[in-house]
Order: structure tokens, then sequence, then C-alpha cells
């Protein structure tokens, strides 16, 4: 069977979660893109909408153009408390933990609260009833802080570690529930082998005696359709009804399965019994753009689900000159250059379409598949030919080419899903390129393996962010589609 959907569909991973009133808020991590950290609302937990991104500013989010992929922004905890809501968060690229506030979810969020005293990633934000401030970190280790000022308030101590000898002790999250205060982490590392594990204590700082029953959540060692179940956080209710989020991927093709889309946002509820956390069967939510989208650039700035990597300078990336269209002015040569110009949307379906307008007269660019620097596949237009081309690891291989005459084309690229696994080392999916003729027809030039731009090929944190891009000269784009395609499940 195909599986459950993720509610937040695409490479969305470690979702943070809180709850005010009947409103829900959730954010995730986003490494080398700018700008940083997506934010959503929902009001029944399944159905999610995007209302912004946290670190939107330069002055928010720096990430040195010499820092690699799947590093920058890892895993934030959002709060709400006292009136505002807190996230706190670290860049491995640049400065380490942070605090950022903001009395509207949708923004503005300040400018960043250094917390230079505060050593490991995966922050979390905690008060106890007297107004106390608890952060703890992988590893695991607390922090009193204060969150105001960024001030660290004595020495780290350990907490609970988890199950011994289970690598990997992260994304910890402290809750007040009952009576009790719950210590819950992810362990096995986020590839096959992860897991959700909690423990209870009569206060934050414990001592907390560990879930007889752990871990409480994970897919390890199943044939679950969903895998790599962990980093989850809890929320209640307004029914008094608790739910659990968590990162999760689906993977595709043979064996090892191959999943492209990055570790995208699950939900399940969760019952107590005997104090301690259930986790029941994955809620499936919807299936991603379930009617696609167009982009005419019609609006001044980018709507939020546009990024790039690393930073977005208004002197190359622009919906201003001329007005409704993107124009991209290239920096990097290629897409191999971390200096790239790049914008683009993360992958949500399995199979989709997409398709955009260029007009790269006086330029070198088109569309894009990207997982990092060194894996991403392209159409590319100049003023005198259209060609397909694939970097997998240290291999840069023009597959296809064919003449134009410098006149705008409509790219796209067609991702179809494997239908049958007749051989175990079949990839995940198909991707072919090509040119959308003036009578609607779409002509493939190049149909490529999706499997090398898979996080098991490639490593690393992200998923697949479709995209445009400039690599010479100025290019210009008059919208772009992304229409879902009805999705095959692979026969065994």
């Amino acid at each position: 069977m195909s599986g459950p959907h993720p509610v937040i569909p695409g490479f969305h991973p470690d979702p943070t979660v809180c709850r005010v009133g009947d409103d829900y808020y959730l954010a995730c991590s986003s490494f080398e893109y700018f700008p940083g950290i997506p934010l959503f609302h929902s009001r029944d937990l399944r159905n999610w909408t995007r209302i912004g991104n946290v670190l939107d500013r330069p002055g928010q989010l720096r990430l040195p153009v010499e820092s690699p992929s799947s590093a920058g922004i890892y895993a934030p905890t959002l709060r709400h408390h006292d009136g505002r809501f807190w996230l706190i968060v670290t860049n491995v690229s640049d400065g380490g933990n942070f605090l950022v506030t903001a009395t509207d979810p949708a923004g503005p969020w300040s400018d960043p609260v250094p917390l230079p005293g505060v050593h490991g990633i995966d922050p979390d934000l905690a008060w106890d009833d007297d107004g106390a401030c608890y952060c703890t970190v992988a590893g695991v280790s607390q922090f009193r802080i204060d969150p105001d000022t960024g001030r660290t308030l004595g020495e780290p101590r350990p907490v609970w570690s988890g199950t011994p000898g289970a690598k990997a002790p992260e994304a910890p999250h402290l809750h007040h529930i009952g009576d009790h205060w719950y210590l819950l982490i992810a362990e096995g590392g986020t590839e096959r082998g992860h897991g959700v594990s909690i423990a209870r204590g009569p206060a934050p700082t414990g001592p907390f005696e560990p879930c007889p029953a752990n871990p409480v959540l994970t897919h390890r060692s199943t044939d679950e359709p969903v895998q790599n179940t962990g980093h989850a956080d809890l929320v209640q209710a307004p029914d008094g009804a608790w739910w659990m989020v968590f990162l999760g991927v689906r993977p595709r093709g043979g064996s090892p399965g191959w999943h492209v889309l990055g570790r995208e946002t699950f939900l399940a509820p969760v019952t107590w019994v005997d104090g301690w956390p259930v986790v029941g069967p994955v809620v499936s939510g919807a299936e991603g753009a379930p009617d696609g989208y167009r982009d005419d650039f019609a609006s001044p700035e980018l709507a939020p689900e546009w990024i790039s990597p690393r930073s977005r300078p208004a002197s190359h990336v622009t919906t201003r000159e001329p007005p409704g269209r993107l124009t991209l002015r290239a920096a990097g040569a290629s897409l191999d250059e971390p200096d790239a110009v790049f914008v683009g949307r993360r992958q949500e379906n399995l199979t989709c379409r997409v398709r955009t307008r260029v007009d790269a007269a006086q330029g070198r660019g088109g569309l894009a598949v990207r997982l990092d620097e060194g894996h991403h596949y392209e159409i590319e237009a100049d003023a005198r030919e259209v060609r397909v081309t694939a970097r997998i690891g240290p291999a840069r291989t023009v597959l296809a080419a064919r003449s134009t005459h410098g006149e705008p084309l409509v790219l796209g690229v067609d991702i179809a899903e494997t239908r049958t696994l007749d051989d175990a080392r079949t990839g995940p999916d198909t991707l072919a390129f090509g040119v959308e003729e003036a009578d609607g027809t779409f002509t493939a030039l190049a149909a490529l393996d999706g499997r090398y731009l898979s996080t098991e090929v490639a490593g690393g944190f992200t998923g697949r962010v479709i995209g445009l891009y400039a690599a010479a000269g100025t290019v210009h784009f008059d919208w772009f589609a992304y229409r879902p395609s009805p999705s095959t499940t692979p026969a065994p």
C-alpha cells in the first residue's frame, strides 16, 4: 500500500509545535536555505497553511558562502509563554544557538538574542511554575538561562540521555503534564534506526525514570511505508486529546529504498496509560499541493515558499525589474558553485509536473531539481541551445541538447514514481526533462534515474528543491507552474 501522507509534505524535518487557544503553530528546520525556518498554522493538526518564515531578514540569518549544504539552521523549538512566541534554534554555520521572539507568529520576529554559553544543538525551551527557564540540548544536557538577555545561569548539568548504547540522543523537549515533567528525545540516528523515547521526573531537572516501553515510537525493522520516524514533539488539543508530530520519510524503489523528498512531518494520536504516552497509528494528511500552484511573479516580493541556498540578495533576485517577471542575475557559473543564484520550492509530491517560461537571450539558466551542489539535474537554455545536464558526485555530464534561436522557451520536468520493481536495484522515480512545444506537447530530451537525487546517495539532511537559476548573465522567467500527477504505488 502507498501508506499515509505527511501532514506537511516535502522537505520539512524536525517539527516543533505549540497551541494558543484553538490555533496550532508549527516550525521546521531549514538548513542551508534562506529565508529560514518555515512556519505553519492549523486549526486541526491535519491541514496546515504556510504563514511565513521566522528568519526572513539577512540580519537574522547569516549563512556564509563557504558553509556546506546540510549545515545552517538545525532543529528549532517553538513555544508560547507570557504572551509571546519564543523560538530557539542552532545555526551550526555561524554563531551557534540563539533566540527570537514575536507577539504575532506571522511576524515580524525579533533580531536574534545570542546564547554564547549554551553549547550543543537541538535546543529546547521550558519554564517552570516559578518562571525559571530551562534550555535542554542534544546530548543530553541542560542549562538555566535568562531568555531575555541570553545569559546562562550556572553550569550545565547532564540529564537523562536515553537508552544505554543507543546512538545520537537528540531533539529533547520538556513538557509539564499533570504531576510529571516529561523529557522526550530522539535516538538511534536519523536514518532507519530512528526512534522516540521518553522519561519522566518530578522537576524539569529530573531525576528522570525511563518509560518501560521505550521507544514509544519507531518503525525500525518493519515494513511500514513511513520510515526513519523520530524527532517528535507533543501538543494537547482543546478537547484534551494529545498528539505527536514527528519526522519520517517515504522510501521508494528497490533495495535499500531511496527517499527523495527529504524528511517530512507526520502526525499520530497519543493516549496515556499508567502515566506514559502510547503512540497510535500515523494519521494521513493531505497529499501535498493537491491542486498545484502557479506563480506569475506579480507581487513585488516572492511568496514565502521560495527559498535560496545561503542568501538571496535583491541585486541578483527580483520581481521588480521588470515588474511581473522573475529576473535572476548570475553569480556562480553553475549550480555546482555555493554562490549559485537559485530560487526554488520544495518538491511535495512523489509524482508531479513542473513548467516554466524562460527568456535566456541575455544569459544562461533554466529549471533545476537540486539536492546539493554535488547532486542536481537541470535543463538549461541560452541564446543558442537548450541542454539537459546531470551532476552526480564528481561527475558532470551533458546528456542531451538541441539548438534554439534565442526565443523564450517553456522548459519542464515530469517526475514519475517507479511503477514496478522487477529488479531489486530499481530506483525510486524517473525525471524527464524537456521542452513544451507551441502546441502544448512535451518533448523529453532526457530521462534520469531519481536515486541520485536522494539522501541515500547524496547524504545530508535535506530533500529535493525544484526551481529556477541563472548561471551567466541575466535570465527572465514569466511564470512557474507545479502540478501533482496521480501517484502510482510500486508493485512488489
